[in-house]
């Protein structure tokens, strides 16, 4: 595979205002790289977040530039991207991270509901790849990176419309990983375990629109409120919160890797739940099945050693 970079990468980061977005945004920077921050309404409601960035930016001497950016709106996508191509003329990484939380019954949400929330946290990652995927398939090398959750592979009670959103975000990540690899790019997906604090995740969730299912399970979506102290009391049983500078950097030390020998999925996980087990098994099932579809040029470079290593002890 070709490797286009050159004294550094050229990023784009979605959501990048606050929380993990602003991480791994401000990760890659230190790192050297140029990187545009997106999100919404730059000059409007993240007004502050903006100037927080591009403060930041001046006292450490960093290349991180604000970039107007809905990824919710395929022109907003292919705007930004033509800007971003308009001042760099190429685009190295793009890492999908924008994305909301619903959280309670999921009875209770309406379908419009957990069609937000799928749109948000899956057919975003779509759109902005269809604006960026053009570039990179003409440079012959690029990097895809899609920040999912742990949820996708161990799902959890009272997070029925985002566990939905984001198994279908890494079905498509996983998908378009396959298609896009003989073009030379790169795809990664970073799962998280439960991030309580450093994001408005849990603050900002939003909970079911239909009251009258909700009065239906007695005291139970009370419950749901108290996911977060539940998933603090296992951190402190597991050593402790991660803060979101560990996803940052997890982003930053993947993409040291060399192009092409990158692992397809790696895991930011506090609550320590063991998805790596369940992702070996996916990743040499799916192997097998691509190998002898005679697809397998398509997996990434780890999963065709352990795929030969699988068929070489049978």
């Amino acid at each position: 595979m070709k490797d286009i970079r050159q004294s550094v990468r050229v990023a784009l980061v979605t959501g990048a205002g606050s929380g993990i977005g602003r991480a791994v945004a401000t990760a890659l920077a230190r790192a050297g790289d140029i990187v545009y921050a997106g999100m919404r309404d730059i000059h409007g409601r993240n007004r502050q977040r903006g100037a927080d960035l591009l403060a930041l930016a001046r006292d450490e001497g960093l290349q991180l530039r604000l970039l107007e950016l809905d990824v919710l709106s395929e022109r907003s996508c292919r705007s930004a991207l033509d800007q971003l191509l308009l001042e760099q003329g190429r685009i190295d990484v793009v890492v999908n991270n924008a994305g909301m939380l619903m959280s309670g019954v999921t009875e209770a949400f309406t379908p419009e509901q957990v069609a937000q929330v799928i749109d948000t946290n899956a057919l975003s990652w779509l759109r902005v790849n269809r604006a960026a995927l053009p570039a990179m398939r003409r440079q012959g090398a690029g990097t895809l990176v899609y920040i999912g959750s742990t949820t996708s592979r161990i799902h959890e009670p009272f997070l029925g419309p985002y566990v939905a959103s984001k198994a279908a975000g890494d079905a498509l990540a996983e998908v378009m990983g396959f298609e896009v690899r003989p073009f030379g790019i790169d795809s990664i997906i970073v799962a998280l375990g439960a991030f309580t604090r450093g994001t408005d995740h849990f603050n900002h969730a939003h909970g079911p629109a239909d009251g009258a299912v909700l009065e239906q399970y007695g005291s139970l979506p009370g419950r749901a409120a108290g996911l977060p102290a539940m998933l603090d009391a296992i951190d402190a049983a597991c050593g402790g919160p991660l803060d979101v500078a560990a996803v940052g950097a997890a982003v930053r030390d993947v993409l040291a890797v060399a192009h092409g020998q990158r692992p397809a999925r790696i895991t930011v996980d506090a609550q320590h739940k063991g998805v790596e087990e369940l992702d070996a098994l996916h990743q040499a099932r799916q192997a097998d099945f691509l190998t002898r579809m005679g697809l397998d040029d398509l997996l990434p470079a780890s999963a065709r050693r352990s795929s030969h290593h699988h068929e070489a002890a049978q």
